[in-house]
This record gives structure tokens, C-alpha cells and sequence, in this order.
């Protein structure tokens, strides 16, 4: 299915942050309220064609602060060789070994992100490991009973979902913060972000979510909102919903496509899917952001342009 266009209409919603009065929420409900899923190991194509295993984990995660570097170094330690393809080993004097940042890490551009072997990140094991293909980091997670968004690095979790600040000017001479949550579409990564082969969240195929990304992904936007305002973007999300079910049943299609992602129109999934979708089962479902498979990482350089994804502010 082709993908649908960058400028779509989209209905916002705003809010003032329940535990700081200094700054307001804007939020996409188009895009929250869409059916959207990773589809991970279950029809995605890969964001450059000839690497379609990999899916968006092709190139190494850039990390966002020390914070996030020290949080995957402590995963990175526990994982054994039987959960990491491409574990480095200890080395003879141990210059290899998980804990030291230059075995699974390297610089680009004066910017510390994980290391790409054999054409993919270091942490995305291929198909036929037998610990099964996907991010090692993920897995481990989902193993010990820890949500993957504590043990991967922030730029991987976070996506689609991006995140994004400005100040806003206002004609008393006060201002408040914006915190914008919204989709994370090809221009997130950049002018190369065009230049992608494939790309999953305004592609129908990805739109075949059993829930709405604010009900499937409510493990991340607690972690990027708050528990408080997480709460507060429910309360929006349903309302919205509900605004889409009465047009639906007025008949009132014309007013579909300005309230709902035209991937989620497309793929017929308003709501969540009614289809059950093959997925690859996992022994801790009830783990939160467990039903979702490996998320991506940065992007490479194509066809002249350097697709950069832009690193989360924390």
C-alpha cells in the first residue's frame, strides 16, 4: 500500500501540564488516536530495501545524554551470549566486555551512539539466532519483567512518538513552555528522511493496531508525559473518539477525513483492528510496551542527503 501524505489534516488538543503550571501539552490526536503498530518481524519492509530484516534498526542509536548511555550500559552487562548475536566477548583483558562503552559504542560526529556490525546495529540480532531476531535489549526486557522503554536507548523507544519544545511568546510579556506530542514522520529524520524506502507510520500496513497508539503505547507517553498528564491525554483521546463514532454513525463521512489518520482510513482499522493480525508471541504480554517488537534507530546517509534522525530532548 502507498504511504499517505506529510500534510494531512489533524486535529490538536491542549492542555496545561497537571503537575507544572509553567508549561502546556499539545497534543495530535490524529495521529494518538491512529491504529498504528510496530509491525517489527510481521510485514515490515525495512527502510532501505535491500536490508528489510533489519526494519529502522539498520544504523546505530545515537544517545541523548550520559543518562541514557549509563541506563543501556547496565543492560548491555546482563546480556549474555546466548541473548546477543553479536555479543563482543570479554577479550583477553577484558577490553571487550559489555561494561566498557568501547565495545558496543562508537563516535559520530562528536556524538556517542551504539556500533553497526555487519551492516545493523550491534544490538539487533538477525533471523535465525536462536534467541530469536529483533533487539537483543528488547528481549532481555521483556525476559527479566522490564518495560523495553528502561532498557533501550531513548531515541529507539520514543519512536514513532516524537517529542518537541518552544516557548511561547505572549502578548502580556508572559510566556509558558510547549511540549508538543505528535507524529514522528519522515521529516523527523531529516532532509534524508524523504529518501527512506520504506517507512511504517503513515503507511496503511502499519495501521493494523488491535488499540490506539495512546492506549498500545501508554507505557511511553507516561514516560514522556507523566503519569498526570498521561491521564489528562486519555480523558482528550476518548472524547475525540467518541466525536469519530457519532460521524460515523450520522453518516457523516465527509467529516472522516479530518478527524482520522487517512492510514488508519485506509487500512480500515478506525478504533483498532477488527482482523487479528499474525504477530510473533512473547511470554511476558503483560510487561508494558512488551507487545512491541525492536523500535528503530538512526538513520544512514542516501542518495546524497544524510537522513539524521533527531536525537529526544529529555
Amino acid at each position: 500500500m502507498p504511504e499517505t501524505p506529510l500534510d494531512i489534516p489533524r486535529t490538536w488538543a491542549e492542555f496545561t501540564d497537571p503537575s507544572n503550571a509553567g508549561q502546556r501539552f499539545r497534543v495530535d490526536l490524529t495521529w494518538l488516536t491512529s491504529s498504528w503498530t510496530c509491525i517489527f518481524g510481521s510485514g515490515c519492509r525495512g527502510i532501505y530495501a535491500d536490508r528489510p530484516d533489519d526494519g529502522c534498526c539498520t544504523l546505530g542509536a545515537h544517545f541523548t545524554d550520559d543518562e541514557d548511555v549509563e541506563r543501556v550500559r547496565a543492560v548491555a552487562a546482563e546480556l549474555g551470549e546466548d541473548e546477543w548475536q553479536h555479543h563482543p566477548g570479554r577479550g583477553r583483558k577484558g577490553d571487550k566486555d559489555p561494561a566498557r562503552l568501547s565495545a558496543w559504542t562508537e563516535m559520530e560526529d562528536d556524538a556517542r551512539k551504539t556500533k553497526v556490525v555487519d551492516g545493523a546495529c550491534i544490538f539487533l540480532n538477525r533471523p535465525g539466532f536462536p534467541a530469536g531476531a529483533g533487539c537483543a535489549l528488547h528481549q532481555h526486557a521483556v525476559l527479566t519483567g522490564t518495560p523495553p522503554h528502561e532498557a533501550k536507548p531513548d531515541v529507539c523507544w520514543q519512536l514513532p512518538i516524537r517529542r518537541s519544545y518552544r516557548t511561547v511568546e505572549q502578548p502580556d510579556d508572559t510566556s509558558y513552555l510547549e511540549v508538543t506530542i505528535a507524529e514522528y514522520d519522515r521529516r523527523g529524520w531529516g532532509p534524508g528522511g524523504h529518501d527512506l524506502d520504506w517507512y511504517c507510520s503513515s503507511n496503511p500496513e502499519a495501521h493494523v493496531g488491535a488499540e490506539p497508539v495512546y492506549r498500545s503505547n501508554r507505557a511511553e507517553l507516561a514516560a514522556l508525559m507523566g503519569e498526570e498528564a498521561y491521564a489528562a491525554l486519555v480523558v482528550r483521546c476518548e472524547a475525540h473518539l467518541d466525536t469519530v463514532k457519532r460521524a460515523r454513525s450520522a453518516g457523516a463521512r465527509t467529516l472522516i477525513p479530518l478527524l482520522v489518520h487517512p492510514a488508519t482510513v485506509e487500512a480500515g482499522t478506525v478504533g483498532g483492528r477488527r482482523t487479528r493480525v499474525p504477530r510473533k508471541t512473547t511470554s511476558a504480554a503483560s510487561v508494558p510496551g512488551a507487545n512491541e517488537p525492536a523500535h528503530p534507530v538512526a538513520p544512514r546517509a542516501a542518495a546524497g542527503k544524510t537522513p539524521r534522525k533527531r536525537r529526544p530532548t529529555s
